[in-house]
């Protein structure tokens, strides 16, 4: 698992090759690049990990949600029920 931001592909863009995607990252619409993996098809719904605008992971509900939980422990949106702030 790479740590990224996770997202919902949206549509894929016409042009550029057929490697950006609008992908929706917490409600926000953002277009990310797939080139990096040439090997993959994505279609609306697919969950992916994105890093610096290009998605270096296709992946499914529960590995975005993994990738999310990380995100959290950094410190890196909503609090870890549990976890103390630092001093």
């Amino acid at each position: 698992m790479c740590l990224g931001i996770p997202g919902r592909v949206v549509t894929m863009l016409d042009g550029y090759g057929d490697q950006l995607a609008l992908v929706d990252v917490a409600g926000e619409h953002r277009k990310v690049n797939v080139g990096m993996l040439p090997e993959e098809t994505f279609s609306p719904g697919d969950w992916v990990i994105i890093h610096m605008g290009f998605v270096v992971e296709k992946t499914d509900r529960a590995g975005a949600d993994a990738a999310l939980a990380g995100l959290q422990l950094m410190g890196r949106g909503e609090s870890v029920t549990g976890a103390e702030d630092p001093p």
